[in-house]
């Protein structure tokens, strides 16, 4: 259920307990009279809540990974990961945009809330430690993609924000690291909040951050040693897998044992509409703009543990996780009354009746450009829909299945991976993926070489995680991108040469090592600011 409670202010709609808000306009909240009220500071910790991130960060992240091929136009995306983009390019305007806005909207609360009169001391400290985590979630932003960037923390003059220049990323990671300590220390666990207020950053979710901040810059000590809180103890929150896989992506299970974090949405007021343009077209799909590759359904083991091979049934045995993920054919969709339906995407495969089809019909068309869809996000639930693929369904920020990965990860850099690490981390994680409960498929692989190993963890992160947006983020991690964005690329075996259906082959795309792990500064702040240096390559 998603507990919300009206109220009206200044002509605008506004839902206060959960974090699913409504909020009032940034161009309100210099008016003299505004901090007047506790309600009136949380709408605007709840704007913040809502510039953190948003699903087409979700969605267009994986555009940008070997996980998913763009198909069909030529999006931001698209161009930064065929390497066409410049510093003029839409994303990266957008992401500098987003985060600074979100910035001054932390700044401005932070710089007046302590004029609301009579507020709740605790709330006040509390909402203080919310706003600080999102500046930092924001700051590493920022660092991830650009490096070095304009850094502060107060609101700075308009004179000001055209003369700053770049702080060395080095010292805002070690200030992020310093602030989501400090904020842990001052927030709530998850077992702490009222239900009212479930959604809300807890201790929990400073120290998740924290180690995937540690993480992207390979401090794996630091990683094992923030992961251990969350595994190993409970001083900073109580957290277990959900029992399900599929289940953590359907609304009724909202906020679970698993969620550290999750971007909240309402019925009618906030929603979301990203899938119109990834599910299958017989879902009254609008097009596949971009589908999960041959790549990423080739990661999904065997239940047996085995690795599919060639030869095998293509689809028949597999990891669980793979059917709850990705759309492929032969596989069934649940329609919002019901019905449950074969997908037919084979070329030469027979339609179901009366429903539009999904086939493979070649590059460029409405139709997936891979052979596949998503199925990830796509609550079978009519109560999850206002109209069409406007949905309420919360996404994931912080899951702790990917604190279990960071830990596992850590822990074998680290030199430490033993059986007991190994059954806390991986084996939990296959079991729920349906895997045989025998010592080949779940069990510590001693005999694999450090390399092997390493190999196994990363799948195991990629199968987990995917389509969560988080995949682009490892692989320049790992310094695989290289590699992976620009070695030839397959969809599904519905290309048709000499009457036999052969691997989809697409475009590679482009990853240039001097260049391309940073983004580009916006070109239009440069025009601002000439004290603005720019990225290398751009």
């Amino acid at each position: 259920m998603k507990y919300t409670i009206a109220i009206i202010f200044s002509g605008c709609v506004l839902l206060t307990g959960c974090v699913k808000l409504d909020v009032a306009p940034t161009d309100r909240f210099t008016e003299a009279n505004y901090w007047s009220t506790a309600d009136k500071a949380s709408s605007v910790v709840n704007m913040a809540y809502r510039q953190m991130f948003s699903s087409d960060n979700l969605f267009n992240n994986e555009v940008l990974s070997d996980n998913v091929y763009s198909g069909y136009g030529n999006t931001n995306e698209k161009l930064i990961a065929t390497g066409q983009a410049d510093a003029s390019n839409g994303r990266f305007a957008s992401e500098w945009d987003d985060c600074y806005g979100g910035i001054k909207t932390c700044h401005t609360f932070l710089e007046n809330v302590d004029r609301v009169p009579n507020m709740n001391g605790a709330l006040k400290e509390r909402m203080k430690a919310e706003i600080r985590f999102i500046r930092a979630f924001l700051y590493l932003r920022l660092t991830t993609h650009f490096g070095d960037v304009p850094f502060y923390t107060k609101d700075i003059t308009l004179a000001e924000s055209k003369s700053i220049a770049r702080t060395p990323s080095t010292q805002i990671k070690n200030w992020i690291h310093t602030e989501l300590d400090e904020v842990a220390a001052v927030l709530p666990s998850n077992l702490d909040y009222a239900v009212a207020d479930r959604g809300r950053i807890t201790k929990g979710a400073a120290v998740a951050l924290n180690a995937r901040a540690y993480l992207y810059e390979s401090n794996f000590l630091k990683v094992a040693e923030y992961c251990n809180k969350l595994v190993n103890t409970t001083n900073f929150g109580t957290y277990t897998l959900f029992p399900t896989y599929e289940g953590l992506f359907l609304a009724s299970n909202e906020y679970n044992s698993e969620s550290i974090l999750e971007m909240g949405y309402v019925p009618q007021l906030r929603t979301w509409g990203n899938l119109v343009d990834y599910a299958p077209l017989s879902a009254e799909a609008r097009l596949s703009l971009a589908a999960p590759t041959q790549e990423l359904v080739d990661s999904y083991l065997m239940t047996n543990g085995n690795k599919w091979v060639e030869g095998n049934a293509p689809y028949a045995g597999r990891d669980f996780r793979m059917g709850a993920t990705i759309v492929y054919d032969g596989s069934t969709w649940r329609d919002r009354s019901g019905v449950t339906y074969p997908i037919v995407i084979n070329p030469d495969g027979v339609n179901p009746a009366g429903r539009v089809s999904n086939k493979y019909t070649g590059q460029g068309q409405a139709t997936t450009a891979t052979g596949y869809y998503y199925r990830k996000y796509a609550d079978p639930n009519p109560s999850t829909y206002t109209l069409g693929w406007a949905s309420n369904l919360n996404l994931p920020l912080i899951r702790f299945a990917d604190v279990l990965l960071m830990y596992a990860e850590a822990m074998h850099e680290n030199g430490a991976m033993t059986q007991a690490v190994w059954d806390q981390t991986i084996k939990p994680l296959r079991l729920r993926a349906g895997f045989d409960n025998t010592t080949a498929a779940v069990g510590f692989p001693t005999t694999a070489t450090p390399l092997q190993l390493q190999e196994i963890i990363r799948n195991e992160r990629r199968c987990e995680l995917a389509l969560e947006g988080l995949r682009v983020f490892d692989i320049r991690r790992w310094k695989t991108a290289p590699v992976v964005l620009t070695s030839d690329r397959r969809g599904a075996k519905f290309e048709k040469v000499g009457g036999v259906f052969e691997y989809i082959k697409l475009t590679p795309g482009r990853f240039n090592v001097n260049r391309d792990y940073l983004w580009a500064v916006p070109r239009k702040e440069r025009v601002l600011n000439a004290n603005l240096s720019q990225n290398p390559g751009y």
